[in-house]
């Protein structure tokens, strides 16, 4: 005989937490609690991959959304990174050797901006003396004497030429056209008429010497760009000479301050040598390179000052495009056209993480267009190149900065859901050789002696951080048990810290009304209420539908072939329960269980499946030796929207039942669960929302007294009932049932003895499973009669969809 159950007692629903449980007063009185103390999976996982300098050791830290993991992990490596050497400063330079790539220099940390203004100071000093020294007499009486005694040595090779016609009787003449010789009378020049008159040897004679002058005339002048050339070279030694009185003092200091840093003298070097390039940039009005130019090539552009850094960075990143992560290289418009060099480069999240810790949200960083990929080419190349996406892919082929790329040192840290992380491992090769450390974080503590003033210090370290009043015991007391009803189990407490945080400043601001210098249970209470209240329209049109009759529920009388079942409807972070009447239908055929939510394609994959094992569990229990010869066929009425999970196949089989042996189920009773093809009652999910959505429908129409639910033995556990449910219980008006056994659900539902199988496998007479199997031998002589005896095997498998899921689900708004 199956043993009579009792219900539930109402301590059994609710597991309260006793204030004397806590040593204190007030949670002030509490120390801070280190977040992560709870997840001591998660923080040996973020010791670990911290530690671990090897290639690939970055870390996935796995979480809820509301684990509030941000702050948690950025608090454990802020903590951490203290005790970890600066990393250096990283700045740009000009490159005089190939301008279109900017060198990169890692300077210690601190020292980029103290080099940044020595630079800025030497190009102020240098922009003022430079002019100044060019305009000075010093330089132009020097120029002046170079100048002078060139065309001393120009006007001494012609006056050479002219002293030696002379002495031939012809005259050298300057001409608008240049030079020519012409026979001398005396020291004026002779007449055409003259000349002719001249006897033919003396005309022969000045003609003959006016050739040998007029060769050594043009060797004289073509000297001249040679002697130019001299002037040039001693006016440019004279400019590097003033130029180095001027420079050499200054980049002298600077080189022996900066003496260990080779990239520094490399680049004062650079700066001394173009200066000494660029003097005409300093004297002619109108130079190829402006003087500006030239001193902003000398500036340094400091993409990453970490002056102020305390020990390693913390960088996270909230929008982490291509970009956002390794910079990007700006462009100026100057008369229509974009214009950049290496002062435009700016930093990305990879930079200024650069020898520390880089957190990014995993979510985000793979909706961003190339992002995810950049992330990952940075870490197998060891290096930060800054480009555009159109430049990484060989979109454009336009001229533009290669910057010299950044060597990389850097733990990324990802944060994100675990489907995701799963989504990835599968996905994508290169993730587990990038990402190899995963911390998982817990979504539940244990509820113990032990973790409950735990859980206490974690309730004062939140109200401590949002600076809200102190909880006393009563409210960290509330609390607790707030923290297991979320958990859906009287064991554990839920560990997402968002959802505490928004618990306590709801509380906090209900004291505030109160005017209470404490928060007290009082204010947790009303603060949940309102947060159910403000969540619940569409949990009180469902409900209103069905006190007014418009969704039909039955909360009285025996119906046969008709049970109420419970669903669970989840709409964003809220879920109500409700009960839905199923309905079965029984007649002889050939072993089919027809899932009428299967067929109208509502039904999902596990729904479907629940309904195949009560079909073998009815044929395994009525029709052992012989075909199940059964057309029957299943169905949640006035359900609008799909249904899955298997939770109601405890109710289906007794519906089942019911309309096979035509015994009534008692309505004012309502079941969930699932059940195993043995008959054996399973644990399903939602057993809160389900108990108290059919309670609060039987309140609204006429009371609570005699009404009750059945659920699995072993979700007794998972109850943390609200208020009104537990004075029912207590009051002896409604009641809980644990069922471990099919045949437990049926005789509370039926009101009859279900009978055990002797050893023949008979059930006693008058019994409920033999009115069934009498019943059941009926069908198949009826199939048998009718189709033979080759008919009807009775495989009793129904022909179910695939749809993933394991809680039912039904969305009719």
């Amino acid at each position: 005989m199956v043993k009579p159950l009792e219900p539930l007692t109402a301590t059994q629903v609710y597991l309260a937490c006793p204030e004397d449980a806590f040593d204190f007063e007030v949670t002030s009185e509490l120390e801070t609690l280190d977040m992560l103390t709870s997840h001591e999976r998660a923080r040996d996982a973020l010791d670990f991959g911290t530690a671990m300098r090897s290639e690939g050791f970055n870390l996935y830290v796995l979480g809820h959304p509301g684990h509030g993991k941000h702050q948690m992990v950025e608090r454990f490596l802020t903590k951490r990174s203290r005790d970890e050497p600066s990393p250096p400063d990283i700045a740009y330079r000009y490159n005089f050797d190939d301008p279109s790539r900017p060198r990169h220099l890692l300077l210690p940390s601190g020292m980029g901006r103290v080099l940044r203004a020595d630079i800025e100071q030497l190009v102020e000093e240098l922009r003022t003396a430079i002019p100044a020294l060019f305009e000075g007499d010093e330089y132009q009486n020097r120029l002046h004497e170079l100048k002078q005694a060139m065309g001393e040595r120009q006007r001494d090779a012609i006056e050479a030429v002219r002293r030696e016609a002379r002495e031939h009787d012809i005259l050298l003449i300057s001409t608008p056209n240049g030079f020519t010789f012409a026979p001398a009378k005396g020291d004026a020049m002779m007449s055409p008429d003259e000349y002719e008159k001249l006897p033919r040897d003396e005309r022969e004679r000045i003609e003959r010497t006016v050739e040998v002058l007029q060769k050594k005339l043009s060797l004289a002048i073509r000297q001249m760009p040679r002697l130019a050339k001299q002037l040039r070279e001693q006016i440019k030694a004279l400019n590097e000479d003033v130029l180095q009185s001027v420079i050499d003092a200054p980049l002298s200091e600077l080189e022996e301050r900066y003496d260990d840093h080779s990239g520094v003298l490399d680049h004062l070097a650079s700066i001394r040598q173009a200066i000494l390039q660029h003097a005409d940039s300093f004297l002619l009005e109108e130079p190829d390179i402006s003087p500006e130019s030239v001193f902003n090539r000398f500036l340094l552009n400091l993409i990453v000052d970490n002056q102020s850094c305390e020990g390693a960075p913390v960088v996270y990143v909230d929008l982490p495009t291509h970009p956002h992560l390794v910079g990007r290289i700006e462009q100026n418009v100057h008369n229509g056209t974009l214009l950049t060099d290496f002062s435009l480069i700016r930093a990305g999240g990879l930079h200024r993480a650069n020898g520390g810790y880089l957190l990014l949200d995993a979510r985000t960083l793979m909706m961003q267009a190339g992002a995810w990929e950049s992330l990952k080419r940075v870490l197998h190349a060891g290096e930060i190149r800054t480009e555009s996406l159109d430049q990484a892919y060989g979109l454009i082929s336009t001229t533009t900065l290669e910057p010299e790329p950044v060597p990389l040192d850097v733990k990324v840290v990802l944060l994100g859901e675990r489907h995701l992380y799963y989504h990835l491992c599968q996905r994508d090769p290169d993730f587990l050789e990038l990402f190899k450390v995963q911390a998982d974080l817990e979504d539940e503590l244990d509820r113990n002696h032990g973790n409950q003033p735990l859980y206490a210090r974690m309730i004062a370290t939140l109200a401590r951080e949002a600076a809200l009043r102190p909880f006393d015991r009563s409210g960290v007391a509330a609390i607790i048990e707030r923290a297991s009803r979320l958990a859906d189990d009287q064991g554990k407490l839920v560990a997402r810290h968002r959802v505490l945080s928004d618990l306590l400043r709801e509380a906090d601001h209900w004291a505030d009304r109160d005017g209470a210098k404490v928060v007290s249970r009082e204010h947790v209470e009303k603060a949940v209420e309102q947060q159910l209240w403000r969540a619940s329209r569409l949990h009180e049109l469902n409900h209103e539908q069905i006190s007014r009759g418009i969704v039909a529920i039955e909360i009285e009388g025996r119906r046969i072939a008709q049970v109420n079942g419970l669903t669970v409807l989840s709409m964003g972070d809220y879920a109500f329960g409700q009960p839905t009447r199923i309905t079965a239908t029984a007649r002889p055929g050939p072993g089919h269980v027809v899932d009428i939510e299967r067929e109208a394609r509502l039904g999902g994959r596990i729904h479907s499946k629940g309904v195949m094992i009560l079909s073998r569990c009815l044929a395994s229990r009525y029709a052992p030796e012989v075909p199940l010869s059964l057309s029957a066929s299943l169905a949640f009425e006035q359900s609008y929207g799909g249904v899955e999970g298997d939770s109601a196949s405890v109710a289906e089989a007794c519906a089942l039942i019911s309309a096979i042996a035509r015994v009534g189920i008692d309505q004012r009773l309502a079941v969930t669960g699932s059940i195993d093809q043995h008959g054996r009652v399973q644990a399903v999910g939602g057993v809160n929302e389900k108990i108290e959505g059919f309670f609060d429908i039987c309140q609204a129409r006429g009371g609570v007294k005699g009404h009750a639910v059945l659920l699995p033995a072993t979700n007794v556990e998972h109850l943390m009932l609200k208020r009104e449910v537990r004075e029912a219980i207590a009051a002896g008006d409604f009641s809980i049932y644990a069922i471990e056994h099919l045949d437990q659900a049926l005789e509370l539902l039926t009101g009859m003895a279900p009978g055990e199988q002797d050893a023949g496998g008979a059930y006693p007479e008058e019994s409920l499973n033999a009115r069934v199997a009498e019943r059941l031998e009926a069908f198949h002589r009826a199939v048998k009669k009718r189709y033979g005896p080759d008919k009807g095997d009775g495989n009793g498998d129904g022909d179910v969809r695939d749809d993933p899921g394991n809680e039912e689900r039904s969305n009719d708004e």
